[in-house]
């Protein structure tokens, strides 16, 4: 059974070795102490949420302290081919649950999308609350799943700024039930028409390389959209033979983009 995974900050597990001892401190500790009931013995994995891993024995508990030696202290590179959800505002938390499952599937990044059919819309101090609940949301899937990277919730966008990280990105795919091309063709083509190259099979150092999954919310994506995001560089792909929800389509996606491009 593998460890359970609590985070801390970024760049406090940077000077951890094999035989020291870190303290976990907070709201993540207190959940280890009092919530998991961790004891003195128990093998725990702390992770900063950008690659870095520290496995280790606790060493000593107390009320918002976890004291732990470090065992080993390993760095999980970040893929260099990207999966990134664009997930359209949904109502009845099926946006989250979305984001959330993605998450636990291996999803590198989330952007919310205040789509025209949107009913849920994002405003003002509104605006800024929902955001922290689904980073929230994603940190507590990586957490479920002992990631050792956060997926980064991105700033919402509406249709002008998805248009232009649809030209941004390497490939963006809008998931859509009249599409003619299945997702693993419209995927295994473009691994087929990417130019080749020696450091990591086709991109250029220091360019990572992003995939688009685009998922619309409860009442579809309009044509109008469609339109805009494809004259921006998006493709249409189908997902299987039924409509799915707007919470399933991105998980499900995920999956199958997570096998047919080798991440799994």
């Amino acid at each position: 059974m593998s460890n359970p995974v609590f985070f801390t900050a970024p760049g406090t597990l940077e000077a951890q070795v094999p035989g020291s001892t870190f303290v976990l401190e907070g709201a993540e500790a207190r959940h280890a102490v009092t919530v998991k009931r961790l004891a003195v013995g128990e093998t725990v994995d702390i992770a900063d949420g950008a690659g870095r891993r520290l496995t280790g024995t606790v060493t000593a508990t107390a009320p918002g302290e976890l004291t732990v030696e470090c065992l080993d202290v390993a760095v999980e590179p970040r893929p260099a081919l990207r999966l990134v959800l664009v997930q359209a505002l949904a109502k009845g938390d099926r946006d989250e649950l979305a984001a959330e499952t993605a998450t636990e599937l291996g999803i590198d990044a989330v952007i919310p999308w205040q789509a025209e059919r949107s009913i849920v819309r994002w405003k003002a101090e509104r605006a800024a609350k929902a955001h922290a609940k689904w980073q929230s949301v994603v940190t507590a899937a990586a957490k479920q799943a002992r990631r050792a990277w956060i997926p980064e919730v991105r700033a919402a966008v509406d249709g002008p700024g998805l248009q232009a990280a649809v030209a941004a990105a390497d490939l963006a795919v809008i998931l859509h039930e009249d599409a003619v091309r299945p997702l693993r063709q419209v995927l295994e083509a473009w691994l087929d028409s990417r130019p080749r190259r020696d450091n990591d099979g086709g991109t250029p150092a220091g360019q990572p390389r992003e995939i688009l999954l685009i998922v619309g919310p409860e009442g579809g994506i309009s044509p109008r959209e469609v339109t805009r995001l494809c004259g921006a560089g998006a493709v249409t792909a189908l997902l299987g033979h039924h409509v799915l929800r707007s919470s399933t389509a991105g998980p499900a996606a995920t999956a199958l983009a997570s096998d047919i491009l080798g991440r799994w």
